[in-house]
Formats: structure tokens, sequence, C-alpha cells
């Protein structure tokens, strides 16, 4: 062999050599990988928020906010960090009540709405409306939920508490207190079956 291919020759011996260290040096930690791949959350910002619901083609809630953030990941979700405000419809497009807080989180996949901070909700129809300090709005049943302490003010001035929370349909119709107490006016006839 000549001079220049003994060159040539060592050349591709050492960089076959650094090329083998260097691979054999590497280590890809599976847990590692995953924990990368788990802190990449992709984050969405928008601002003077105006949605609709609406299913099977009719509009169901109308949803406004200052300030929404989306964060994309496995479980994707949307908070509203600085007051949200919802109208609810019925079938006939009446609003027949709205919902006002100081924070809100939809879960997508759940699609179900975390309501905390001030929640207020007030049936326009019937002049009833709930305080919650936290409460829970479901799409799919759309019902409202909580185990905190609600209070609700009916329109005959009767005051009710749920001390260990409650259930209702979106438009305060069939609640279920939990851990009762308040003050109520009772009709006439309401001892008559007794």
């Amino acid at each position: 062999m000549s001079f220049p291919q003994n060159i040539f020759f060592v050349k591709i011996i050492t960089a076959l050599f650094l090329g083998c260290f260097a691979l054999s040096s590497c280590e890809n930690d599976e847990e590692e990988i995953k924990k990368l791949n788990q802190d990449r959350i992709a984050l969405e910002e928008g601002r003077f928020i105006e949605s609709y619901l609406s299913q099977g083609a009719k509009v169901k809630a109308k949803l406004t906010a200052p300030l929404m953030y989306r964060y994309v990941k496995d479980s994707s979700y949307v908070e509203f960090p600085k007051t949200l405000h919802v109208d609810f419809f019925n079938d006939t497009l009446a609003k027949e009540s709205q919902l006002d807080a100081r924070y809100g989180k939809y879960r997508e996949f759940e699609r179900k709405v975390f309501l905390r901070d001030s929640v207020v909700v007030m049936n326009i129809l019937k002049g009833d409306t709930l305080y919650a300090d936290e409460l829970w709005w479901n799409q799919d049943t759309q019902m409202f939920y909580t185990d905190k302490p609600v209070r609700i003010h009916k329109k005959d001035q009767s005051i009710l508490r749920g001390k260990k929370g409650m259930e209702s349909k979106q438009d305060l119709s069939d609640m279920v207190f939990f851990g009762t107490e308040g003050r109520g006016i009772v009709p006439k006839d309401s001892t008559a079956g007794f």
C-alpha cells in the first residue's frame, strides 16, 4: 500500500471507530422519552371570546369571556381565568337561564365544565337564583351539580341551602339538595293530605 492509501485507510478506520463509539454511548431511556413528550403542551390564547353551543342544529348556549386559554395535550382543556358568562336557551331559543363565574375550566374529553369563585346561576323565566362557590356542569346531561355548600333564592323570597351540595337541570328545575336547611312559604293546603 502506498502512503496516500494508508492515510485514507487510517481515516476510514478512525471514522468507523469513532462512529461506533458514539452510537454505543447513546442511550434512549423510555421513561425520559415519555416524560419529554408529556411535558409538551400547546397553548392557544383567545381574547374577547364569543362561542355558541348547538345540539341538533339548535343553539343551546352562548358563552362570552374576556380571556381563554386552550391547553392541547393528552387530556385537553379550556380555561377561563378572568370570568365567563353563559346564556342558556330553550328549544324556542328563548333565554331561560344565565350563568356567571370568575373562573371556569372545560374538560373537552369529559365534556364537563368546572366553575368556581362567585358562581351565580339565574333562571330568568322562574326568577330563581343559585349561588355557589364551586359548581360542575355536565354538557351531555345538561345538569349542574356540586358537593360544596349552595343556596338558592326563590322568587317567593324563600331561601334554600344545601350544606353538602345539590344537583339540578340547567334551568334549575328538579333540584335535589344534600344536607338541606332553609326557610320558605308553605301553602295553606299543604297539610291537607296528612
